[in-house]
């Protein structure tokens, strides 16, 4: 009996085999040998509150997604704010002669004595022309855009021309007076010519030339037996920037009451 209950008994393995019989007995060091760890794992049920991950990460894609999709539907304000449309006035030039030059501007009242005709952008200005300068070298109205003054139009006439001449003479012959177009024709990258005619088959000379550091566009016409020659000229820089606005300005010049 003091078997039974001794502590080598508690703590014997046996290992036995298919017929029962005892094949070894080992006696474990009692102060190494612990029992297993008691745990106790009470199942907690899941909180109705709280949705499985996988179904929380879809929920919130869904809702990333949604959210997403608002903020694209709503057209942000532009930042760039729209280019301003520019306004012209309407140039009425009488092309008087020097002895008879007097006044200055485009003023309303020249309309009804108007010889030709050209849009000025709003806010050039118009540039004082001398009865010296009028008379040596024909020029008859000038604007200029104030930001950059060589960035401008202006035209110039001379009397007794009853026809033009073939197009390159007109052009060279319009350099002779005009020591900035002798220049630029001079250092031009390219220079186009073409002849066009107005609704009233008026022959008009177009000329283009692309200088290395300026640009020029050219209208000469013959009416009234004078010639008329109408030029638009801006640094490159203005050029690329204006280019439209000066095409506009270049196109608009026209001769009224020819004859």
């Amino acid at each position: 009996m003091a078997t039974i209950f001794s502590p080598s008994a508690l703590f014997s393995n046996s290992t036995t085999t298919g017929t029962g019989n005892v094949n070894a007995t080992n006696t474990p060091n009692p102060s190494t040998s612990q029992k297993p760890p008691q745990t106790c794992a009470l199942p907690i049920p899941p909180s109705k509150s709280v949705l499985p991950l996988s179904t929380l990460s879809a929920a919130t894609l869904t809702a990333t997604a949604a959210a997403a999709a608002t903020v694209l539907s709503i057209t942000p304000p532009s930042l760039a704010e729209s280019p301003t449309p520019i306004n012209y006035q309407v140039y009425y030039g009488t092309a008087a002669s020097a002895a008879n030059y007097g006044g200055y501007g485009g003023n309303s009242s020249k309309k009804d004595s108007a010889e030709y005709v050209y849009d000025v952008p709003d806010g050039w200005k118009e540039r004082l022309v001398s009865k010296v300068e009028k008379g040596t070298n024909g020029t008859d109205s000038e604007f200029y855009n104030p930001k950059k003054k060589s960035e401008k139009e202006y035209l110039t006439f001379l009397a007794g021309f009853r026809q033009l001449a073939p197009k390159e003479v007109v052009l060279n012959n319009l350099a002779l007076s005009d020591v900035e177009l002798q220049d630029l024709i001079a250092s031009a990258d390219g220079v186009t010519s073409e002849e066009r005619k107005d609704e009233n088959g008026q022959v008009y000379y177009v000329y283009e030339i692309d200088g290395v550091g300026a640009h020029s566009l050219i209208s000469v016409t013959c009416a009234n037996n004078k010639l008329y020659a109408h030029f638009v000229n801006a640094p490159t820089p203005e050029w690329n920037r204006d280019r439209d606005m000066l095409r506009h300005v270049h196109e608009s010049f026209k001769t009224v009451g020819s004859s």
